[in-house]
């Protein structure tokens, strides 16, 4: 076994290295907006040694109230003849260079010395700060003190000066109640100081021991793999830097409570360095497919997606599948659920009588006809009422939705909107809204998705951040592969290479691309971020002027607003809002 030497990066800094300058303030108020510092007291400790002590009155140039008097014993005469904040401060700021705050409740401390810096014209250091009152909420049980307050804890853990309103005193007391609070931690397996700063008591132990898994990851965008002890996939994500995020995850930053299961049973993290984030997150979306992570709550089943199918058959209608088949069928989707796609085929029925029945109808008509014919929402093929051709004009409506032109569809749907809201039937006009939308938000993605899916070979360019370029090659709307140019270097050499060795992609049946459509968006929406540039491309990327993706942009917005509606029958209180006027859509919107 060969040992290795972790960076000072990857150990973190031990707490036995870390100076604290513990620090505690008496002013005469509650508020450093209308009050000021009367009495500041430090105490500077390293290694649970005393490395010095500061301590000053500060004239606050105002009188001091009596009861801030009487509570901390510091008077008028006391402070007359003692130095100003502005002289006070900065030499408090050279005290305390380069060490760690720490004060008991320190955001009341930590304002005061920041609005002093500032009132004085002093850059404030930027210190990182522990506050014991917030550790003690964490270790100190309910069994064990009755509150966090300084005395309370002072008693609890034996502080050698008790705390009496006067800053050094109360700082000498904040120091032996730090120790105590260290040690609590330290049998957590809390170590270096960085650890400190994320601790919190939602963090099982079992968590933070896993930190281990973190060492040793790169620095580089791509993707990680939490992994059992049987090196089954448990997770997978996607960052700009794998070791950075990875380590959040035994912080207090992770709280999403799966998490902390998942990384308790995790053995190991496996990672994989990616060129450019777009990469990183293709990567991410194949290997959640592939491994189907039960940790991971999206796209682990992208082939479940459904489709709807507008069959090929003298009298077509329209169908769920799952898969799209090179059969000559138009396919429009695909659906984020099967609810989804049920409520585009419906929005479609409401407006367009096209049949809804199921069976193969015979040329020749000869079944009976159905209560959807005698309403007249169904020419009725099936009894001979309505021949091939006059149904040809009724499917050709429903063909112009899902290839390009969804201006008659969206506006009969308007219509029957409008007519519903007439009669005051607002929840079935929303109904038909809302039908409405997974409708065009299918379309939408079918069109912008075909186009790409179309094309044998699409080149682009992008600035990457630390100069160069990022490259991409797209196959048939599969990401065939990427590189990055260095900074001032020509960046064409690099894209013949990348044309040369990227991934061979055979293209899909239309209009589905070679890769599962969420991957394909994801590139589309890098190559329609700014900045970027078509290098070349073997193809057509258009987009119908009519399409669905113009009346999906009209729709959303309105849907919004009306979901932001609160019911009148709801209780009131400060988020209520009345009806905006989006919230009822009409045809003239």
């Amino acid at each position: 076994m060969q040992g290795v030497q972790g960076t000072l990066d990857e150990l973190g800094t031990p707490l036995a290295g870390v100076t604290f300058v513990v620090v505690d303030l008496e002013t005469t108020g509650g508020s450093p907006a209308g009050a000021h510092i009367t009495e500041i007291g430090a105490v500077k400790v390293r290694a649970g040694e005393v490395l010095g002590e500061f301590q000053t009155l500060v004239n606050p140039g105002e009188p001091i109230p009596a009861f801030i008097s009487l509570l901390t014993g510091i008077t008028d005469r006391m402070v007359a003849d003692s130095p100003r904040i502005d002289t006070a401060i900065p030499a408090f700021l050279e005290f305390a260079r380069g060490s760690v705050l720490v004060a008991h409740n320190a955001p009341f401390d930590v304002s005061f010395l920041k609005a002093a810096a500032a009132l004085t014209g002093h850059e404030w250091p930027g210190f990182r700060v522990v506050d014991t009152a917030h550790l003690a909420r964490q270790l100190v049980t309910k069994d064990e003190a009755r509150d966090r307050k300084l005395g309370t804890l002072a008693r609890l853990f034996g502080a050698a000066t008790t705390p009496d309103h006067r800053a050094l005193h109360d700082a000498r007391a904040t120091v032996d109640v730090l120790h105590g609070l260290l040690a609590r931690v330290g049998n957590l397996g809390v170590l270096t100081l960085e650890e400190l700063s994320s601790f919190s008591s939602r963090v099982s132990a079992a968590q933070r021991r896993k930190r281990h898994l973190a060492e040793g990851l790169p620095h580089s965008p791509g993707v990680y793999l939490f992994k059992d002890g049987k090196g089954r996939v448990l997770y997978v994500g996607t960052s700009r830097d794998i070791r950075t995020r990875v380590r959040t995850y035994f912080t207090a930053s992770e709280q999403r409570t799966r998490m902390a299961e998942m990384v308790g049973i995790a053995e190991s993290v496996t990672p994989v360095v990616c060129q450019t984030p777009l990469e990183a997150e293709v990567r991410e979306l194949r290997l959640i497919a592939e491994h189907k992570p039960r940790y991971n709550r999206r796209s682990r089943h992208p082939e479940r997606a459904p489709w709807v199918k507008l069959t090929v058959e003298p009298f077509p209608r329209l169908s769920i599948v799952r898969e799209v088949r090179d059969d000559g069928a138009r396919y429009v989707g695909p659906f984020s659920s099967r609810h989804a796609a049920e409520a585009a085929i419906a929005a479609v029925h409401e407006v367009v009588p096209l049949r809804q029945c199921t069976k193969r109808l015979s040329l020749r008509g000869t079944s009976s006809g159905c209560a959807l014919s005698e309403m007249g929402r169904c020419g009725a093929p099936c009894t001979g009422a309505q021949d091939v051709e006059s149904y040809a004009q009724v499917v050709e409506r429903v063909a112009s939705v899902i290839g390009g032109d969804a201006r008659e569809v969206v506006a009969a749907l308007h219509r029957r909107m409008d007519v519903l809201a007439s009669q005051e039937r607002f929840e079935d006009a929303g109904e038909v809204r809302d039908r409405m939308l997974h409708l065009v938000r299918a379309a939408a993605r079918a069109q912008r998705i075909a186009p790409l899916a179309r094309s044998a070979e699409v080149v682009a360019a992008r600035r990457a951040e630390a100069g160069g370029w990022e490259i991409i090659c797209v196959r048939h709307g599969r990401l065939a592969g990427t590189a990055v140019s260095p900074r001032g270097a020509d960046p064409m050499p690099y894209i013949e290479a990348l044309r040369a060795s990227a991934e061979i992609v055979s293209p899909g049946p239309a209009p589905a691309p070679a890769a599962y459509p969420e991957e394909t968006e994801k590139v589309l929406r890098w190559l329609e971020s700014p900045g970027v540039r078509i290098v070349s491309i073997e193809g057509e990327w258009t987009c119908p002027t009519h399409g669905a993706g113009a009346a999906r942009a009209r729709l959303e917005p309105l849907a919004a607003a009306a979901r932001d509606v609160v019911p009148f029958d709801e209780p009131g209180g400060p988020g209520l809002r009345h009806q905006p006027p989006a919230a009822v859509m009409s045809a003239a919107g």
